[in-house]
């Protein structure tokens, strides 16, 4: 995969309303405490034997356009690849499409990020009097950071991505730019940092948080949310001869081999740690792939990554499994089609992966 080299071209922003939050359930994730002085594992989570598969793997219908300003051709002269748009600007550094499918996929898996959050937008102990630049990696359609531009309408919100899918309409206060967070930072310092689900694109994380720790102001905040591992189970329902499996792994590895971590969350509290946060907090949560568990909060949470992931399976396999492991199309759409039999069929496993979710505080009087 080439990475090119480009300046960062801006998207003006206007005025608009956000997505909306699912209610709070009655429990949620482990509560997480400072200093990482958390219980790292999570009890297994109970199966609800009652539970009904979901059979409806679409998306949330509820679209929202993306922007089409005048751009320059390499930013918006997008590739096509096995029927999926790509975005240009660096072009290969990123495995997933842009195009409208992907966009909705996107504003769904906004929900099953607040979800696994404790539907919240962020789980750092920020103060809203201390907070007056944020910066969003990775905004993809911009939901996170409008939703955040609501809630905190003194700060000014900047979310940068490789495509310009954002809205045409976002809060005043909301700044969208087309750049790379590998580049070289721009001279700018935020009071809050939001780095959620960029695994498969980085390929430097400890200079990515270095980054994010040096364009910090002295006691701001930054959040990372990422992956952790493959699919797994508590109860062995779930094992390597299963087609989910091997899609997974193969996918994993496949990513792994362009340079790119394709599983960084276990090492996030480290990474964290060693730049000079402080006040570090962590904690990791079970996302089920489907609604086998009991509890309430996790049977929605596992009904909205199983949607989000059926709406995904394209789109997260194609680039890698045809473009970098050589696998043609059919072949490629013949193994999606054993893994979506088995992701409609509750009877198939009991299936999680893990998040892992990292908030550090620079100190007040930093030594830079």
């Amino acid at each position: 995969m080439t990475d090119l080299t480009g300046g960062t071209a801006e998207l003006q922003p206007s005025v608009a309303s956000a997505a909306g939050t699912t209610t709070a359930p009655p429990t949620g994730p482990p509560r997480v405490t400072p200093n990482g002085n958390n219980h790292d594992e999570q009890p297994p989570l109970e199966v609800d034997d009652a539970a009904v598969p979901a059979d409806d793997d679409s998306a949330n219908e509820d679209q929202l356009s993306s922007y089409t300003a005048s751009l320059t051709s390499s930013v918006i002269d997008y590739p096509i690849e096995n029927g999926r748009r790509y975005h240009a600007y660096r072009a290969g550094s990123y495995f997933m499409p842009n195009d409208q499918n992907e966009m909705d996929r996107l504003d769904y898996a906004h929900l099953v990020t607040t979800k696994i959050l404790g539907d919240k937008l962020y789980v750092a102990p920020i103060e809203e009097k201390n907070i007056h630049q944020v910066l969003d990696i990775g905004t993809g359609t911009g939901l996170w950071a409008i939703d955040f531009a609501d809630r905190f309408p003194a700060a000014e919100v900047h979310g940068i991505d490789l495509s310009a899918i954002q809205p045409e309409w976002a809060p005043p206060n909301v700044k969208f730019e087309i750049d790379d967070v590998e580049s070289p930072w721009v001279d700018r310092t935020y009071d809050f940092i939001n780095c959620h689900w960029m695994m498969g694109s980085i390929q430097d994380w400890p200079k990515l948080i270095s980054n994010c720790y040096k364009n910090l102001n002295p006691g701001g905040w930054a959040e990372f949310l990422e992956m952790g591992g493959e699919y797994s189970s508590d109860d062995g329902s779930f094992t390597h001869d299963h087609a989910t499996y091997k899609w997974i792994k193969t996918l994993f590895d496949g990513i792994a081999s362009t340079g790119r971590d394709s599983r960084p969350g276990t090492k996030l509290k480290g990474w964290v740690e060693n730049v000079g946060f402080e006040n570090i907090t962590y904690k990791k949560v079970k996302v089920p792939l489907g609604v086998w568990p009991k509890d309430p909060y996790y049977k929605e949470m596992g009904f909205l990554n199983l949607t989000n992931l059926l709406d995904g399976l394209e789109a997260f396999t194609l680039r890698i499994f045809c473009g970098v492991l050589g696998f043609t199309k059919e072949e490629t759409m013949l193994q999606l089609a054993e893994v979506r039999k088995e992701l409609k069929d509750k009877r198939s496993f009991n299936a999680y992966y893990e998040v892992h979710i990292v908030c550090g505080q620079k100190p007040a009087e930093s030594a830079e």
